[in-house]
């Protein structure tokens, strides 16, 4: 059975993007992370649909933007409008049209693998209700993915981006499916997060051409964080 992967993005010249860097980077550096990054997530999504057959798409904020140049070496989904709960469950019910599973991740945790995409969805293509959920260390969540409808009040209930998004997550959608938990990963969301992305990257076994590229780019970053490689 089939399988959607989303990934979530911002267009830079159309929306702010990951502002809690731009202290030590700048907006300039930190709107060029937040690309090199989300490049190298979907490579890992490529990867995976090679191995899987998977479909990736990118779930993309800007409705004008769907029309640009911006994000154009995948299919686009729009992720409408209102909050991120909201958008969320635009996305997956778009995914779900088109797909038995359905996936959603973003673009903060470059260091993810193929095999992680790879085992969700052989999670999801079973005809049992299913879940599956990747934790972030800050709380939240880097992915999540099911194969059954999901009511909107199971999305927005959650609050986001606190310390404990992930687990009013989980006890919103409990009742939907049964659950798979993945590896927990960090994401970017600080300059305080880089080293950990780094080493995690630098580990790696079989990074994409991309993952090396940001990889590079992290190498190339000053220490005093003062200009952009």
């Amino acid at each position: 059975m089939s399988c959607g992967i989303a990934i979530f993005v911002k267009t830079p010249s159309l929306s702010p993007v990951k502002t809690r860097l731009w202290p030590d980077l700048g907006q300039r550096c930190s709107e060029a992370l937040y690309l090199v990054a989300a490049e190298a997530v979907a490579s890992v999504a490529e990867a995976a649909q090679q191995r899987a057959g998977v479909q990736p798409y990118w779930a993309v904020a800007e409705a004008e933007a769907l029309h640009s140049d911006a994000w154009i070496d995948l299919p686009h989904l729009s992720q409408g409008t209102g909050s991120l709960g909201s958008r969320m469950a635009q996305v997956y019910r778009l995914l779900r049209l088109r797909h038995h599973g359905a996936i959603v991740i973003g673009a903060d945790s470059p260091q993810l693998v193929p095999a992680a995409l790879e085992r969700a969805a052989d999670w999801l293509a079973s005809s049992e209700p299913r879940l599956v959920i990747g934790r972030a260390q800050d709380g939240g969540f880097w992915l999540f993915g099911g194969n059954v409808a999901l009511s909107d009040s199971a999305w927005l209930s959650p609050q986001y981006s606190s310390e404990s998004t992930a687990d009013q997550f989980v006890v919103a959608m409990q009742r939907f499916g049964r659950w798979l938990q993945l590896e927990t990963l960090g994401d970017i969301d600080t300059a305080t997060d880089l080293p950990d992305v780094h080493a995690h990257l630098s580990q790696l076994v079989a990074p994409t051409d991309a993952q090396r590229r940001l990889l590079d780019w992290l190498d190339a970053l000053p220490s005093t964080m003062g200009a952009c490689p």
